[in-house]
């Protein structure tokens, strides 16, 4: 037995070395992939909902920057050396438009000279609804009133986004009223899909080496977002009758699409907090309406929906139209969409 053990001893010892191999592997598989890392553009984005869209059309080539990151809001944020940095170093950048990121404007023009700008809400195929006016609406008309309310590009305008040339030129020769429409535009899957194809085709013109990836993934992140659209309608159908508060008037497009009933909003600018006066008018319309929810948001003043539920049947609830609690990447537009559909369902169904 111990001749045998000899040469099988042997054997083992000589096939040894062949374990090292991975091991060696490594610093070279770690330097192909950094080769793909400094490949890849440098795509800045401005908030969490668009940074998903484009973080989706973008795998297997990079990450976006963000630049509203954690629990900021575009409402009220002060940029900072690290986003200017990113912005100088960025070949693509998209944000929804000065409509909504208004402190973008001049930092853009200053430190986005070399990169392709997209203004997302000049999207061929977007619906628009134009602000409304107060805080405490009226009753809802009709679905296809509502309908007609909504605004479209015309054809010149959607031949000329539709251009890649003219992907990135909007934002220094802006020729659209942005003060005119409701910026929250993503809270629609469907205006989702339209700034998705729009972010696709800047993509492609600004890096055709990976055209192929970027159009692949748009058409597997547009069946999502079909798939999503369906899911939230049978979510909300139950409830979608029964009116509510929220903190500000951020909904408009959710509301559009699935029929649901916003009755009134605590104020028109969440830059602004209401006064007494005001506070007291919606704490009165929350009993006239017969709104059985009021729904705060986590980065603004949640005391005063508490103030205005006080004394009556509405319960409270908190809805996140900008996804400041969720944590950014691919999957966060998903989770936004259902956790606005959740928290009106769980709310309003047991109110």
């Amino acid at each position: 037995m111990k001749r045998a053990l000899g040469p099988a001893l042997k054997i083992l010892a000589l096939r040894m070395p062949a374990f090292t191999i991975p091991a060696l592997a490594i610093p070279a598989l770690l330097f192909a992939g950094t080769m793909r890392a400094a490949d890849a553009p440098v795509v800045v984005t401005s908030i969490k909902p668009i940074h998903s869209l484009v973080s989706a059309i973008m795998q297997g080539v990079g990450e976006p920057e963000l630049i509203v990151d954690g629990a900021a809001s575009p409402h009220t944020y002060n940029l900072k050396p690290s986003n200017a940095r990113a912005m100088q170093d960025a070949k693509v950048i998209f944000w929804v438009g000065p409509g909504l990121e208004a402190f973008l404007e001049k930092p853009l023009q200053a430190l986005g000279r070399n990169a392709s700008i997209a203004a997302l809400d000049d999207a061929p195929g977007l619906v628009k609804l134009p602000f409304r006016e107060g805080g405490a609406f009226e009753p809802h008309d009709d679905a296809p009133e509502h309908e007609s309310a909504s605004g479209q590009h015309d054809e010149a305008d959607a031949a000329h986004d539709a251009d890649p040339g003219h992907a990135g030129d909007h934002d220094h020769d802006h020729d659209h009223d942005h003060d005119t429409f409701d910026t929250h535009l993503w809270l629609d899957p469907m205006n989702a899909k339209a700034m998705a194809a729009m972010i696709t085709t800047t993509l492609v013109a600004a890096d055709p080496a990976n055209a192929l990836t970027y159009q692949g993934n748009a058409k597997a992140l547009d069946d999502k977002l079909d798939a999503l659209d369906t899911e939230i309608k049978d979510m909300v159908a139950p409830v979608k009758d029964k009116p509510f508060i929220v903190f500000h008037d951020a909904y408009q497009y959710f509301e559009h699409r699935y029929g649901i009933r916003v009755t009134g909003s605590i104020t028109v600018s969440p830059e602004t907090i209401p006064g007494a006066e005001r506070v007291s008018e919606i704490h009165r319309k929350v009993g006239e309406l017969g709104a059985t929810c009021v729904f705060a948001e986590p980065q603004f003043e949640p005391r005063l929906v508490n103030v205005v539920v006080e004394g009556t049947r509405a319960k409270s609830g908190v809805l996140d139209p900008e996804a400041a609690t969720l944590k950014a990447g691919p999957d966060l537009y998903f989770n936004l969409m259902r956790g606005i559909a959740n928290s009106m369902k769980d709310c309003l169904s047991s109110a």
